[in-house]
């Protein structure tokens, strides 16, 4: 049975008693605590038998129904309206304050912020150095990759060394490319001699009367041009053999191959000093084809030589008469020696005008490879 002051414990307070405080949690509930998202002056948490005091007369209903608190009922007096003793905070608790049974906690974490990271700030300035560094890198990759890319598209030059190696690779190339009718043609022409100097228009000829297999040095040229030959590193001679147009003379020209044009220069120089004061001297095997008018021309019957360079090529020649003459100094018949100088002459400039035709200056198109 509910007394005068307040009816059963747990229920609403008596007629006329004190309003709560603001904040005060309800029978059972637990202590709110302080939040610091609330401005000062604002008020605090709210129990379930908080709001504010009642202006009007005190409630004339009955008390409530539920089942009364388990506790003992209050031994003093009941109030009669009157506040309790002690402070009392209506307005919204101060941070520093605390409500009865609670304790404050500092402010709540706020979940979409980074954690602190106590070393951090030391570290801030190293990462700028690394990222600094790194740019620079990659600045001067860029910088190369774009100095190569140019550097491939511009033209390639060539030191004068090299330029004549390639020239040089060039011309040992035609000897092993150029078909054997091509460096040794089936006929030439050649200047007159100046005996015969008297007709401007006169042009003589020579045929080709057959061509020889490749031979070596030693085996192509006479002991004495071989020699020199060797010495500058010949590989290989290609020999044929012509008659002039009269049928009266005999040339055997042979092509030397040596590996530089400094060489082959160096060789035909030294094989022209050696020849004698009658216009022999060392210089290529005769090459005999029967049933021809070269038949019987052996190196007993020749009768003057003559060396010329061209390329990378020494190109030696040797004439003699198509009948079994033997030999004999010409250098007494002007005649015979004008024409068979020519017609040897103009054989080996026809050799020569092939394999040691120009070679276009090398160059590098600048594409990559190059």
């Amino acid at each position: 049975m509910a007394s005068d002051y307040g009816g059963a414990y747990g229920g609403q307070p008596w007629h006329g008693a004190q309003p709560p405080y603001p904040g005060q949690p309800g029978h059972g509930a637990p202590a709110p605590r302080w939040e610091p998202s609330q401005a000062p002056g604002a008020r605090g948490p709210q129990g379930p038998n908080s709001g504010p005091p009642s202006s009007g007369p005190p409630s004339s209903g009955p008390p409530s129904s539920g089942p009364p608190s388990s506790g003992p009922p209050s031994s003093g007096p009941p109030s009669s309206g009157a506040q309790s003793p002690g402070p009392q905070n209506h307005g919204s608790q101060h941070p520093g304050s605390q409500h009865p049974g609670s304790q404050y906690r500092g402010p709540a974490p706020n979940p979409g912020a980074p954690a602190h990271d106590p070393g951090a700030p030391a570290r801030r300035p190293r990462v700028h150095t690394v990222a600094i560094a790194v740019l620079a890198v990659g600045v001067l990759g860029l910088a190369c990759s774009l100095a190569g890319a140019v550097n491939q598209k511009l033209p390639r030059k060539f030191t004068a060394t090299q330029r004549q190696q390639i020239t040089d690779w060039e011309y040992g190339q035609r000897w092993r490319t150029l078909p054997a009718g091509t460096i040794f043609p089936a006929a030439v022409s050649y200047t007159a001699p100046s005996a015969l100097d008297d007709d401007p228009s006169l042009s003589l000829s020579a045929h080709r009367v057959g061509i020889a297999g490749q031979a070596t040095c030693a085996a192509a040229a006479d002991p004495a041009a071989a020699a020199v030959l060797d010495r500058d590193g010949c590989t290989a001679v290609l020999r044929a053999t012509y008659v002039d147009g009269t049928d009266s003379y005999v040339v055997t020209v042979g092509a030397a191959v040596l590996p530089g044009s400094a060489k082959a220069t160096a060789a035909a120089a030294s094989i022209t000093g050696k020849a004698s004061s009658g216009g022999l001297g060392p210089t290529v095997r005769t090459v005999q084809f029967s049933g021809t008018q070269a038949a019987v021309f052996t190196n007993a019957r020749r009768q003057l030589s003559g060396a010329v360079s061209a390329g990378t090529y020494v190109i030696l020649y040797t004439v003699g008469y198509t009948d079994d003459r033997p030999e004999e100094p010409v250098s007494g018949d002007s005649y015979a020696d004008g024409e068979m100088t020519s017609a040897g002459a103009g054989v080996a400039q026809a050799v020569q005008s092939v394999l040691g035709a120009p070679v276009r200056s090398p160059g590098c198109p600048g594409t990559p490879g190059c």
